[in-house]
């Protein structure tokens, strides 16, 4: 698939997508970012805002399989992943799947779930398969992990481990809407729901097809090595104790790939790494409890270090 179709069937998704959720164009493109990288995206916001709406609304604007589950604290591995069950008339143990072979999962308030639960998506998003009974079962494609978490709340949940987080491609918030539109939100939701009469602009095999051809974007050894540097940077900050995983790296380098398409490009530029470094890096940060205390967030330290790295000039990166 060419640069230009890719780009094609994103700007349809993203169109769809904006026919209901108001004024979140970054976000739905950091989404579809996600999408076509095949990473996973955590949504986390005061409830309200629109993350279920959105991660909804991205599952109908494309012909696949989606799924929703609503996280509690009664929930059971295998009520995600599914059971080995004996039927009876067969005189045998059958396979049940469970709500994770899909290709979009909504796993809606991630946090309320015990971790013994949260646990049983590591081997889902990182390898795309389930394990149950010694028995290995592949995912379909493409498969994406959307989840929610509201931040303000902190009775009955339970805090994503790093590495649950560091499985998580980005870690994005909606925020509330401006004056105007929450404006369009009023009037646009006053007589219905919008979603309800969308309509699918996208295919399953369109996803995987991008899927496999954003990687021959190319990337310069200058953006490459900046790049690193920051992902470096966060390994020897003063304010943090662990810093970003090779597996983070490798992330920000396909979403700056994917970026680079859907912005018309064959090529990563350091604007690309400057957009994403934030959503990608800083959920996977460990803050000292010093910094913590001092109300230094993860971003504000992603943000001091990509002024401080110095950065390629535009003939070194051009090809």
């Amino acid at each position: 698939m060419e640069p230009n179709e890719i780009r094609m069937i994103a700007d349809r998704i993203k169109d769809n997508v904006a026919k209901v959720v108001v004024g979140k164009d970054d976000v739905i493109e950091s989404l579809l970012i996600a999408l076509i990288s095949g990473g996973h995206v955590l949504l986390e916001d005061v409830p309200g805002t629109g993350k279920t709406l959105l991660a909804k609304t991205l599952g109908k604007s494309i012909q696949c399989q989606v799924k929703r589950i609503q996280f509690t604290p009664d929930l059971l591995p295998s009520d995600l992943t599914g059971i080995n069950f004996f039927n009876q008339k067969l005189g045998e143990f059958e396979f049940r799947a469970g709500p994770v072979f899909t290709n979009i999962l909504l796993a809606d308030e991630i946090n309320r779930a015990t971790p013994r639960t949260q646990s049983s998506l590591l081997e889902c998003m990182e390898e795309r398969q389930v394990t149950i009974d010694g028995i290995t079962h592949a995912l379909r494609r493409p498969f994406l992990v959307i989840a929610t978490q509201n931040p303000v709340e902190s009775q009955g949940t339970f805090a994503l481990p790093e590495a649950q987080l560091d499985r998580f491609l980005m870690k994005l918030r909606l925020g509330y809407p401006t004056t105007e539109e929450g404006l369009t939100v009023l009037r646009r939701f006053q007589s219905g729901r919008p979603l309800d009469s969308l309509t699918a602009v996208a295919s399953e095999d369109d996803v995987i097809g991008a899927q496999d051809s954003f990687t021959e974007v190319q990337v310069n050894e200058d953006v490459l090595r900046y790049l690193l540097t920051i992902v470096e940077q966060t390994r020897h900050h003063a304010d943090i104790v662990l810093g970003v995983s090779p597996r983070g790296s490798q992330a920000l380098l396909k979403s700056c790939q994917v970026r680079a398409v859907l912005h018309g490009r064959d090529f990563v530029t350091p604007e690309d790494v400057k957009a994403l470094a934030e959503a990608v890096l800083a959920h996977r940060l460990v803050l000292r409890p010093q910094t913590r205390r001092d109300a230094v967030s993860s971003e504000g330290v992603i943000r001091q270090i990509l002024t401080e790295a110095a950065v390629p000039t535009e003939s070194a990166i051009v090809p």
